[in-house]
């Protein structure tokens, strides 16, 4: 391997037909055999229907070579030649609304996210849906306004100017606020046009994404791999239409599960409630299959008490609940001071810190403990200007019995409040003392 590579994996998502492969395609100069839309399918319909993987690479940047690790070396061998290099490998996720579950997938694998906006249509309905996903899997984000020359020339910096406010402003009350906002042509002209045609802006936003980091080898010879790497393997003797998409791991670091319980966090934009006995569509990983939730809280006084993410505590009693509480479903409060019943919250108005759910999954999945869970109503039309992304959670306790109704859900101390009312028909008097 000619010098050491530290690799980070920045995600491309956006809209169907806002330029997502044709700007993958302007910043790469490797691609591996998913790339750039190589499937039949994909050429026969023009969109993404799968992952692609690309990358480019620059060198590594001297603020960043202080914190790279010497390369084990075998006794005895030279140390690798050549400079350090910054090596970007490139997701393009699909953006037809119908293929969201890969659009999750994909998300779940990158460093960074290059939400990729049609600077002549600006935030459109999966826009926004991957700027949920966003925030809830990857903690950096630059956005990259494209299609740039299809702009009046005249007109063109005006109009650049007011689609970056304005997504300035969509960006204000996200944890990605201030996030730095690129204009580029990925494809002047189109995809018609001729290849002599040179994108605009792509060393500019080359130079953006210099300034994150992770670890994996891309088309060089390798002798090992680790997680977050994309590795190609050649395998003789073997068919590939018995390969599937699965997981590579280190012994007993993942489990089959039939249910879990979870930390469960409602998504804003999601519009209805989520309701116990409900079925959502559940992604862990690259797997998306229906689950039943039922909903519970902390007991009333421990409503604000501070929560805990990583772990799970048997030892307490937990409050059951109807559905989900957060403040637009707040309880309301009768002239007697109780709550609304079927909320089964004691205090009216006053919404628990941390909720959890007991997700019963429709078929078993394959995950790690604490693994990344997002709840979706996929079955939601996919031409309304609604977010289908219903909830996010952290999965503290995976079920592994196929009996687990019997076998553990005595261990899960969730009670109901009761309430018994009756009505007074008759007042009979004390009867009145005898006299003698």
């Amino acid at each position: 391997m000619a010098g050491r590579r530290v690799n980070v994996n920045v995600g491309v998502l956006g809209h169907i037909d806002s330029g997502k492969t044709a700007l993958a395609r302007a910043l790469s100069t490797t691609a591996s055999t998913a790339a750039f839309d190589k499937q039949p399918q994909s050429r026969e319909r023009g969109i993404t229907l799968d992952l692609g993987f690309s990358c480019f690479s620059v060198p590594l940047p001297a603020r960043l070579r202080a914190a790279l690790p010497a390369p084990p070396a075998a006794p005895g061998a030279e140390p690798e030649p050549g400079e350090p290099q910054l090596q970007v490998t490139l997701v393009d996720c699909p953006g037809h609304a119908s293929l969201i579950r890969t659009i999750i997938g994909g998300a779940q694998i990158i460093d960074l996210m290059m939400l990729v906006i049609d600077v002549t249509k600006g935030m459109q309905t999966q826009s926004a849906e991957c700027l949920v996903i966003g925030q809830i899997a990857c903690q950096k984000l630059v956005v990259v306004l494209n299609k740039i020359d299809l702009l009046a020339e005249g007109k063109r910096q005006a109009a650049i100017d007011k689609m970056t406010k304005k997504m300035q402003k969509t960006l204000e009350n996200t944890k990605f606020r201030g996030a730095p906002i690129i204009s580029v042509a990925a494809k002047p002209g189109g995809p018609e046009a001729p290849e002599t045609e040179a994108p605009q802006g792509i060393s500019e936003l080359i130079e953006v994404v210099k300034k994150v980091k992770s670890m994996q080898m891309f088309h060089m010879p390798v002798s090992s791999a680790m997680q977050g790497d994309r590795l190609g393997i050649c395998v003789t003797q073997f068919d590939p239409k018995l390969l599937e998409r699965g997981l590579v791991c280190a012994p007993e670091s993942l489990h089959t599960v039939h249910a879990a319980l979870i930390s469960v966090e409602k998504i804003p934009y999601f519009r209805g409630p989520l309701q116990t006995k409900a079925k959502f569509h559940i992604t862990v990983g690259h797997e998306t299959v229906m689950g039943r939730l039922m909903f519970f809280s902390p007991a009333p006084d421990s409503f604000d008490h501070e929560p805990v993410l990583d772990s799970f505590d048997f030892s307490r009693e937990y409050l059951f609940q109807e559905q989900y509480l957060s403040k637009d479903l707040a309880p309301e409060v009768t002239d007697s001071g109780e709550a609304d019943k079927k909320t089964g919250q004691a205090t009216g108005g006053h919404c628990p810190r941390q909720q959890w759910a007991l997700v019963e999954f429709e078929k078993p999945v394959t995950c790690p403990r604490l693994c990344l869970v997002i709840g979706s109503r996929l079955d939601a039309d996919i031409h309304a200007n609604t977010c289908r992304l219903a909830f996010h959670g952290i999965l503290l306790h995976g079920l592994e019995d196929k009996d687990y109704a019997e076998s553990f859900l005595p261990r899960l101390k969730v009670y109901k409040l009761k309430h018994k009312h009756g009505l007074v028909e008759r007042v009979a008097s004390a009867p009145s003392p005898r006299r003698s």
